[in-house]
């Protein structure tokens, strides 16, 4: 099987600190796969390692079975909200109008085609009353779905989002979790931070649990649910993250 996104003893670190330690996972097409684990275990880092954005990484990242240079255009990613300038002049439409850079040719400028389709990832999302509002002025949730709507604008077949239910309402959680259903049915891949174990089976195929930098499981979500494993990872008793297995 070729996979959407296949780790092989990808290592990475921040300032001679390892964060991410020889981390082997395999993403199944057509799935949603979260990224899961307690703060700190390196769950944005192995975003950021497979996609080259951290010097020094060692390993090997795969994209369906090539180098990210040979299918940039097949890969989306969503970094995190904090990772933003929200003061920055811009307005929501503009934003999400980006996801249509990747695909047009050099020099070449957004036209009624590109409008459209992100005037199609804003309707998806909820985002159409306020297109042209400045991203400054945004709820929480909306500032999240606006950057789900550039995802989807740019119409790739992996999708990579860094926390996109982080500090969000449950109305924004439950249309960014319809619309990812929705590209997976559509054949496209998903691969997500996610911090709540609650709700992790009623949405995603499958998980991999970091701790401590290093994959100590990876499966489908009953499997790494397990409470044995949890406990480990976390360092307190199950019971105490009220995992839903349904």
């Amino acid at each position: 099987m070729t996979y959407p996104l296949q780790t092989i003893n990808l290592s990475a670190g921040y300032q001679r600190t390892l964060a991410l330690q020889a981390a082997n996972i395999s993403v199944n097409p057509r799935s949603i796969h979260a990224i899961v684990g307690p703060n700190g275990s390196g769950k944005s880092t192995l975003l950021k390692a497979s996609l080259g954005l951290l010097p020094g990484s060692t390993g090997q990242a795969l994209f369906f079975g090539e180098n990210l240079e040979k299918v940039r255009t097949r890969v989306a990613y969503m970094p995190q909200a904090a990772s933003v300038d929200w003061d920055f002049p811009i307005k929501v439409q503009d934003v999400v109008l980006m996801g249509t850079y990747s695909k047009l040719h050099w020099g070449r400028r957004p036209g009624k085609a590109e409008r459209e389709i992100a005037a199609q990832a804003m309707e998806r999302v909820g985002l159409t009353e306020v297109a042209h509002r400045h991203i400054s002025q945004l709820s929480g949730g909306q500032k999240q779905r606006v950057f789900v709507a550039r995802l989807l604008a740019q119409d790739a077949e992996l999708l990579l989002m860094d926390e996109p239910f982080a500090g969000i309402d449950i109305a924004s959680e439950a249309v960014i979790t319809q619309v990812l259903k929705t590209e997976v049915e559509r054949g496209k891949t998903v691969v997500l931070v996610h911090h709540d174990l609650s709700n992790l089976a009623s949405f995603c195929d499958n998980a991999s649990l970091l701790s401590g930098g290093n994959v100590v499981a990876s499966g489908s979500t009953n499997e790494v649910l397990n409470p044995e494993i949890l406990s480990a990872a976390y360092g307190i008793n199950s019971a105490l993250l009220k995992v839903n297995h349904e």
